[in-house]
């Protein structure tokens, strides 16, 4: 169906009108990238409203942090909450492994892994035979009918749609043969015409599909996994509409009825009675023999009935509601570490061991930053006086103070944006190019020569970071640091949907948030300073340097190589020189598990994994 350009256009204004009222769709970090943007500190509160489950039904209490997400519609996604929400209704057609390490992928809509031409740009796939939609009322009878090939397709066009305002048109710009010159033409026209062939996209029948690319673009298959390439009716697109964001149709394991989100609360996710046939894993990892993760190999999926979410803008009540037993598991707060752990040997402290409570820590792919807008009038720029305002700005803050004062010195200060365990990592943390402080007097230096000594004739900058968890403090820390060379910080403190759609729309000078890797590989990373990627794509810093673009372009087809890694070093250290973003920090998230939770083994570079969770109420 094709909907006339006038009626799209009301619909889309609609949209901002209810997004004014009640906040708009968050953005990656990762938010793009759809990647995964969040808080770099933590975040509560509330309780699922919904109807009690059946007696004797499994249920699982699953806590996230800040208000949740804005929107359920995959191509308007982009943070980690968005991610965790949309993954466990919708699938992609690949997966990774739940319990192998380092990732891999395997199939999940496919029914194999992607046959692949020796050219690396052509992929042939073959879908699962009998999955189906989730049963609603957009479908003849209510009955969901089976996925097909045209499924896929559809739902990749709606990312070139930008009158559904997608967050990751990113993730297949420039990739697929004849793809991007469709969204162009189609956002063009009258009307869009999601029928229109594209040269790379195949049908070949109902279940088999090539994609042809424009040439071998290693991150690809990676892309298949990610949560904003999930496939969706288009029966249910075109129904709800501007309200498919808040009714979700997918095929995955579970589902949500009418009444069942309360935004910014809570939201309620039932077991897909219909859902195809899926198995938990029989490969498994060593430490997974220790912790029984192993033993529930071959029993069909979901193992639970229900799961309850609850969303958390604070810390401490989630704390409170983890050691009530009224939440499964939570990423420990910084200032509840030392009650759960020896701060020393980062072991879980005897009392809790007691309690039949387990700890999980895990390294993330993670980039905390304060990132600048290249387009600022004050703050952009690439002028020497320019990048010397910036860089006195890096100079002046101390990240290993902040690392001891919130984070229990766990975290890994690191230059540039590649972290720890990727490809360009720069050797203990340390570029050759550096502007990380604290050097006051070298900031001083700079910021003198910028044109304002001492801080004379500079306005204050305007700040933007999320309200939760000890934001507050590391706020002030902030302010302390920069004051020690003159500038001074005019802060927003707002809700992480809005500090996301301030960075989207340009609207932030300088802000913060952490950003996630969406796969394993440095590229993921540099992608975030390509200038196509501008907001409200993944580029939040919006820079802009064409021989970086030039250099992204010849990286984003090299398989992994000694000459690939030397130029992610050589774009890492041109960002650093630019300074574009003061930084950077990794964190190690420690988990916590209350007994009654089986199965769990965290991961935050995807979040299908619910499905393999299970509970025994006997064991409280």
């Amino acid at each position: 169906m094709m909907l006339s350009k006038p009626l799209r256009g009301c619909l889309c204004l609609a949209w901002l009108f209810l997004a004014g009222i009640a906040g708009c769709t968050g953005g990656s970090s990762r938010d793009a990238a759809g990647t995964t943007a969040e808080p770099a500190s933590g975040t509560t509160s509330s309780t699922a409203g919904a109807a009690r489950p059946a007696a004797g039904a499994k249920v699982i209490q699953m806590p996230m942090r800040t208000d949740g997400p804005k929107s359920l519609d995959p191509v308007r996604g982009s943070t980690a909450y968005d991610n965790q929400a949309a993954s466990q209704i919708y699938e992609t057609l690949l997966q990774y492994k739940y319990l192998v390490r380092p990732l891999e992928l395997e199939p999940l809509l496919l029914s194999e892994m992607p046959a692949v031409s020796e050219d690396g740009r052509t992929y042939r796939f073959k879908l699962r035979p009998g999955i189906r939609f989730h049963d609603d009322a957009c479908f003849p009878d209510g009955q969901g009918r089976e996925l097909v090939a045209s499924d896929v397709f559809y739902s990749w066009k709606r990312l070139a749609d930008d009158d559904n305002l997608p967050k990751s048109w990113w993730l297949l710009e420039n990739t697929i043969v004849g793809f991007d010159e469709y969204r162009q033409q189609q956002n063009a026209a009258e009307q869009f015409d999601y029928d229109a062939p594209v040269e790379g996209l195949r049908l070949i029948n109902d279940y088999e599909f090539e994609v042809e690319l424009r040439e071998p673009v290693q991150r690809f298959m990676y892309v298949l996994a990610m949560f904003q390439l999930s496939v969706v009716p288009r029966e249910a697109a075109e129904k709800y509409g501007e309200q498919f964001g808040r009714h979700p149709v997918g095929t995955g394991p579970f589902t949500m009825a009418e009444g069942d989100w309360s935004p910014g609360k809570s939201m309620v996710l039932h077991r897909n009675p219909n859902y195809h046939d899926d198995f938990y894993p029989s490969e498994h990892m060593p430490d997974d023999v220790e912790a029984g993760r192993h033993l529930p190999a071959g029993q069909r999926l979901p193992l639970v009935d229900r799961v309850e979410i609850t969303m958390f803008v604070q810390d401490q009540p989630k704390w409170l509601q983890f050691r009530s037993r009224s939440i499964d598991w939570l990423q420990v707060p910084a200032e509840n570490f030392g009650e759960a752990f020896n701060k020393r040997t980062r072991n879980l402290k005897p009392s809790f061991a007691g309690e039949g409570i387990t700890a999980h820590a895990l390294p993330l792919l993670d980039f905390i930053f304060c990132g600048f807008n290249m387009e600022d009038a004050l703050l952009g720029g690439y002028s020497d006086e320019k990048k010397w305002l910036r860089q006195a700005i890096c100079l002046a803050l101390d990240w290993d103070e902040r690392n001891d004062a919130f984070y229990n010195n766990i975290n890994i200060v690191y230059d540039g944006p590649i972290p720890p365990g990727l490809d360009g990592f720069p050797e203990d943390g340390r570029a050759p190019v550096s502007y990380r402080g604290p050097n006051l007097e070298q900031a001083r230096e700079l910021l003198a020569k910028a044109g304002y000594p001492g801080g004379q004739g500079l306005p204050a900058i305007d700040y933007y970071i999320s309200i939760g968890g000890n934001n507050q403090e590391q706020v002030e820390m902030m302010q302390r640091q920069l004051e020690e060379i003159g500038v001074k910080l005019n802060v927003h403190m707002v809700d992480f949907s809005t500090l996301i759609e301030a960075v989207n729309n340009k609207k932030a000078p300088f802000f913060s948030f952490a950003w996630g890797s969406d796969y394993p590989d440095a590229e993921n990373n540099l992608a975030l300073f390509y200038s196509p990627n501008k907001s409200p794509g993944s580029n939040h810093f919006n820079y802009g340097r064409p021989e970086y673009d030039r250099l992204y372009e010849q990286i984003r087809t090299m398989p992994p190589s000694p000459e690939r890694t030397e130029l992610y070093v050589k774009m890492r250290d041109m960002i650093i020189e630019d300074a574009p973003f003061a930084g950077s920090m990794a964190r190690t998230r420690f988990y916590l598990v209350n007994p009654r939770l089986k199965n769990f083994k965290p991961e935050e570079t995807f979040y299908n994994w619910v499905k393999y969770l299970d509970v025994d109420d006997s064991r409280g």
